[in-house]
């Protein structure tokens, strides 16, 4: 724990103006970053009496151990700045909102010739117009089942509509009038994206233009007695309409507006919020986060804005932004969302009629939605401080231990010999920094063991080392900061880099001789901080070094269930790798290494000599003879043959011989070694 006034700047030396701020511990990772009108105010406020704090600004300032900060020149760009830093550097003592579920979109594919609507998940990408999100991929699929009545776009994949293409044969839904099939020439890809720009006029709220022309060509079809073309047309309308009634009139005005709500607690804030198009609701969605930092409900308001918007341009930000209270700062909030949109925007709270009704409802939505989180976790964050203080008191330890890493090692028969590191931070999985390694029998320019056998312990000597010898060639390269000087670092770092900060336990999978091997690890590397224990898989018992008897911790203890969730993290993750890197090394052949030797032209000689030990015992001229082999292809082939080891023998799994090949080869007999 540090004491703030070890690196207060010095009297003077802050200035009195707009900027972004950044706290940094011990390792020089940024763990907050914040934005102030004076900084010189600001900061001070961080450094009075440690009584007079909130507990979680108390905790971030005695763990940092430096700050620094960058002054622009007006509120906008200082709330730029921070948006952009807290998405780089994830400070963890900064709210961030996290979605309680990944939400479906409904996405139009204008970059392309022949533009295609699908529904989506994940990151947007350019090009691409996105309607929603919504609550449920199903409620999108029957939207639009029903507009591609009107609007037959393509929905198929690249690959489908190559194959129609080229067959010249349209899908099931170009047969059924529910796509104009560009594919096969039915339309020119000009009226093709007019039918794909009506699509999204629809899906953005203007549907009244296309009702009323359905309704005058149905009227006039009528008048010409073309009685089939007015009754297509007449279903035409009830679609449309029929689309239109799943999405419910909330706003009589027709008002594009995104409606944002807050429900909180001391622990934990969900927000909630509404995209209202044409007065119709056309999408809704939730985050959760934990309140990490002193933050009222017009900050957690602000982190909102920033998370939905930080992304978005044009269209995407709508004309009139409602929520519960205004940011600190509305004036440059609003100035922000303007500039991201390219227009006005309104940023305000609502005060009465229907919009004062619907942000109720949206924060109905919110209360349910914490209500629902905290049923889900029921004393979640006060489980994992339990587990984490059985942990240190079982083993001893001054503190719990916020940041835990395990090792696992995994093998088939002591081919592929892998090992995985995962990390868990505040008792929680941080899958950016998982790790794999690929077991290579040397630590640094030390051959420590030779060949491929299973010996999990040198392994995880190897892995171990490996890992905290990259921390320490990471702490010489980056040095010491300087405390308070309110200087940028020579180079941009806090960025969570690989090995780059280390762990307070390391956890090993294994009993007594892997805890032995990790431990003398970190003592031949001059490393005393960080405790080192394993959890043997067999009884559950917990390993210390230098210790004969395990630690037993009780079957309910939580502890013992963050332990085991952690090594079984590790596990997974090592057999995934050692699972894919065998799978890569079965699928391998010595024939890849011969230059432009694709694959057609591999089956081609696989198929004429029948396998590739009749291949290798193949003469050069002998390879010529297949159509399409040169001398010098033919020469590249033997030579790459020759350079390859022999497949091993094959073994008879029942009774442990092994199987003499077609030739009478020698008979491997020993242990591989």
């Amino acid at each position: 724990m540090a004491d703030p006034s070890s690196y207060r700047p010095k009297p003077g030396q802050v200035p009195d103006s707009p900027g972004v701020y950044k706290f940094r511990d011990e390792h020089g990772r940024v763990i907050y970053v914040g934005k102030a009108k004076s900084l010189r105010q600001r900061l001070a406020s961080y450094f009075q009496d440690l009584a007079g704090l909130h507990p979680r600004t108390r905790t971030m300032v005695t763990t940092a151990a430096s700050v620094e900060w960058t002054v622009v020149s007006t509120e906008v760009e200082a709330l730029q700045l921070e948006y952009s830093w807290i998405k780089e550097f994830d400070p963890r003592f900064n709210v961030k909102y996290r979605d309680d579920k990944s939400y479906p979109y409904l996405a139009v594919t204008l970059g392309e010739e022949f533009p295609r609507v699908q529904v989506t998940r994940g990151r947007k990408q350019k090009g691409v117009r996105y309607f929603g999100p919504y609550a449920h991929a199903w409620a999108i699929r029957e939207t639009v089942d029903l507009l591609l009545r009107v609007f037959p776009v393509r929905t198929c994949t690249s690959g489908v509509f190559r194959n129609a293409a080229r067959t010249g044969r349209p899908c099931l839904l170009g047969y059924i009038g529910k796509c104009s099939a560009p594919c096969v020439g039915r339309i020119a890809p000009e009226e093709h994206r007019e039918l794909a720009e009506e699509f999204c006029d629809f899906m953005a709220g203007r549907t009244g233009t296309y009702i009323r022309r359905l309704e005058q060509e149905m009227a006039a079809a009528a008048e010409e007695m073309e009685y089939e073309r007015a009754a297509r047309l007449r279903d035409d309308v009830q679609a449309l309409r029929r689309a239109m009634e799943k999405n419910a009139v909330v706003l009589a005005d027709a008002t594009d507006a995104d409606l944002v709500a807050v429900a909180e607690d001391e622990l934990e804030a969900a927000v909630q919020i509404f995209h209202v198009r044409g007065g119709r609701v056309r999408g809704q969605r939730g985050w959760i986060t934990d309140k990490v930092e002193a933050v009222d409900t017009a900050g957690l308001v602000e982190h909102a804005l920033q998370q939905l918007y930080g992304e978005e341009n044009g269209e995407a930000v709508p004309k009139e932004v409602l929520v519960p209270a205004l940011p600190e700062d509305s004036d440059a909030v609003t100035q922000w969302l303007s500039g991201r949109r390219g227009s006005q925007v309104s940023l305000r709270v609502p005060r009465r009629g229907d919009k004062k009704d619907l942000m109720e409802t949206v924060g109905r939505n919110a209360q349910q939605a914490l209500v629902l989180h905290r049923t889900r976790r029921a004393g979640d964050l006060t489980t994992r401080s339990r587990a984490l203080e059985e942990i240190a008191q079982a083993l001893g330890l001054d503190a719990a231990p916020l940041r835990i890493e395990c090792f696992d090692v995994s093998h088939l028969q002591g081919e592929d010999v892998v090992a995985s590191m995962v990390v868990f931070e505040d008792g929680l999985p941080r899958k950016s920094e998982y790790r794999r390694f690929q077991i290579k029998g040397r630590v640094g320019d030390t051959q420590v063991w030779h060949g491929q056998g299973q010996d999990d312990v040198r392994s995880m000597h190897e892995v171990v080392s490996r890992r905290f010898r990259r921390y320490l060639a990471e702490k010489e390269r980056t040095g010491e900061w300087p405390a308070g000087d309110g200087e940028a670092p020579a180079e941009e770092n806090g960025r969570p880099r690989r090995f780059a900060y280390p762990p307070q336990l390391v956890v090993v999978d294994g009993g007594r001789p892997q805890v032995a091997a990790a431990r003398r690890a970190l003592d031949e590397l001059g490393i005393d901080d960080v405790a080192v224990c394993g959890l043997a898989k067999r009884l559950e018992e917990v390993w210390l070094p230098d210790e004969d008897d395990p630690v037993v911790l009780p079957r309910t203890s939580e502890g013992l269930y963050l332990l085991q969730r952690i090594r079984d993290t590790a596990h997974d993750f090592a057999i995934r790798y050692q699972r894919a890197k065998r799978g890569k090394r079965l699928r391998t052949s010595p024939l890849d290494d011969v230059p432009g030797l694709g694959e057609t032209r591999k089956q081609v000689l696989i198929k004429h000599f029948g396998s590739v030990k009749r291949l290798r015992q193949a003469t050069i001229d002998q390879i010529c003879e297949v159509p399409g082999f040169g001398r010098k292809t033919a020469e590249a082939v033997a030579a790459a043959l020759a350079r390859a080891a022999p497949a091993a023998p094959a073994v008879n799994t029942a009774t442990g011989e092994i199987i003499e090949d077609d030739d009478g080869g020698t008979v491997w007999t020993g242990d591989r070694t």
